[in-house]
């Protein structure tokens, strides 16, 4: 994730990660998160994202004295050493891409049927995924530079289509719609909807693997961190102020698979519709792009410490696409498996396992990395919390997906465990 030679600045560094997180939730499960929270979308958006700052703390504290696009399994290797849980982890967090882009292909196919006045489901949606997910996988087996160096452009597109749609809808916001519901039920919804899109701010953890191309790593790392969450609280909560006050939650969540673009119509009329699209269709693909990037360059991170088999251990830019067609290829059967609300919540159950060990690898090297335990024990509680409702939710609403995750943590132990035994494999410790 290069521009030329030149290392990563501040802000493409920021842009990255926001690019990654916008297109993650905003336009892909908006429409999820109206059926999940209702009229207290913007209050659970604010809330996962004060969530988000908590494993920050940690991220920020690591990633700016640990330089390694190993990211957080450089973190916990660290800590905990060299062990089959390590290695297993290291698995899941190649997983966690797997599935992230699974979902992006799914927002992307999504608004591009509608757009284009086809089917949403069956063999148009399955034949989407496949062409989207064999374009950027042609597109990234060259390691196509000219798409590196359009990220920011994009980035800045997309931003700025948010921005009219959020200036352009102010106006029209019916209060009475964006009321938040209060009593058990709207807090429920709340926090039910503020553990799920915990999903949405995952972008962040991008900075830490692309470390070792960043300008400055241990200033513009933690800049880049806190900087991108905070802007991207902001977008949230505005975006989803406006389509809420300015749509019932009932057609909303009636539009599940492009929402923000339906949301648009009432004060934009046909050509907000358009304008949303587009901006999903870019949104979405430059955060396909980017992730499919970080799969392959985080694939090759861990195949170096030891955690991951050999046939992972080139980057798709350097001459060699086995690890990208691993990545690509599990991710399209993800894809067309699962619906959007399998997969987010997947994904969800995912990143909090990670994020849990990453605060307690911190814990633990806090006296080498600076922080407060006090604050670590505390975020990591509130994050035990988060993991424990996300599975709750899981079995109560999705049972496959509960199943899902569970099949998924358990594959990554079989993995590692099976790799590490009949392959005798040496492994670098710390």
């Amino acid at each position: 994730m290069q521009t030329g030679n030149k290392k990563l600045s501040l802000a493409e560094t920021v842009a990255m990660a926001v690019g990654t997180m916008i297109g993650a939730s905003i336009f892909t499960i908006f429409g999820l998160g109206a059926e999940i929270a209702g009229r207290n979308l913007p209050e659970a958006f604010l809330l996962s994202g004060l969530l988000a700052l908590m494993v920050a703390y940690s991220y920020a504290r690591l990633g700016s004295r640990i330089i390694s696009n190993a990211g957080p399994i450089s973190f916990i290797l660290k800590a905990f050493g060299d062990t089959t849980v390590t290695g297993a982890l290291a698995v899941l967090m190649w997983l966690s891409y797997v599935v992230s882009i699974a979902l992006f292909v799914k927002g992307f196919a999504g608004y591009f049927l509608p757009l284009m006045h086809l089917s949403p489901g069956g063999m148009p949606l399955a034949l989407t995924e496949i062409v989207l997910m064999l374009a950027f996988t042609a597109l990234d087996s060259f390691g196509s530079k000219a798409v590196g160096r359009l990220e920011f452009s994009i980035v800045l597109v997309k931003l700025t289509i948010l921005l009219i749609f959020v200036a352009t809808g102010l106006g029209s916001v019916k209060p009475e719609l964006i009321a938040p519901a209060t009593g058990a039920a709207g807090t429920k919804a709340m926090l039910s909807g503020a553990v799920v899109f915990f999903l949405s701010y995952m972008g962040f953890g991008l900075v830490t693997n692309a470390s070792e191309n960043i300008e400055r790593p241990e200033k513009n790392v933690p800049r880049a961190i806190y900087g991108s969450i905070l802007l991207v609280i902001a977008i949230y909560v505005l975006v989803s102020a406006v389509a809420i006050g300015n749509l019932p939650v009932k057609a909303i969540i009636a539009a599940s698979e492009n929402a923000l673009a339906i949301a648009a119509e009432p004060f934009l009329g046909k050509y907000g519709f358009v304008l949303l699209s587009v901006g999903a269709l870019f949104s979405i693909a430059s955060a396909l792009n980017a992730t499919l990037y970080g799969g392959a360059n985080i694939a090759y991170s861990l195949a170096k410490e030891g955690e991951l088999p050999e046939v992972f251990e080139r980057k798709a830019w350097f001459g060699s696409n086995e690890g990208l067609y691993f990545t690509a290829g599990i991710a399209l059967l993800f894809a067309l498996l699962f619906d959007m609300g399998a997969i987010a919540s997947i994904t969800s159950s995912v990143y909090t396992l990670i994020y849990l060990f990453v605060l307690l690898s911190h814990y633990r090297l806090a006296g080498e990395v600076g922080g407060s335990k006090t604050l670590i024990a505390l975020f990591t509680a509130c994050l035990l919390a988060v993991f424990a409702a996300l599975l709750a939710y899981q079995y109560s609403s999705d049972r496959a997906s509960f199943y899902a995750t569970l099949a998924t943590f358990g594959a990554a132990l079989l993995l590692e465990y099976g790799y590490r035994h009949l392959r005798h494999r040496d492994f670098i410790g710390t």
